[in-house]
């Protein structure tokens, strides 16, 4: 258990923090969820426009520290590939 203030204020902050970013992954997944239910149903118009509003959430993500980078692009770069495949 944390002895110093200063460690009772991260565990605070942590838990505060976690809170936030699991929050965030969430909101994300659901975006990227939209895009593939969209390409499994096969409507290309539905796939792109669920395409176009999960790419800002994405790089929102990495801007915020909870992706990294490498991932965002190919998560961006697979399911682009898949969505022009229609």
């Amino acid at each position: 258990m944390a002895n110093t203030p200063q460690a009772k204020k991260r565990i605070r902050r942590n838990d505060r923090r976690a809170e936030i970013n699991g929050a965030r992954m969430s909101r994300i997944r659901n975006f990227v969820k939209r895009v593939e239910t969209a390409i499994e149903g096969g409507d290309k118009q539905a796939a792109a426009d669920a395409l176009r509003a999960a790419q800002p959430e994405l790089a929102r993500g990495v801007a915020r520290g909870v992706m990294h980078k490498n991932t965002v692009a190919r998560k961006m770069s697979r399911l682009s590939k898949r969505v022009s495949a229609l």
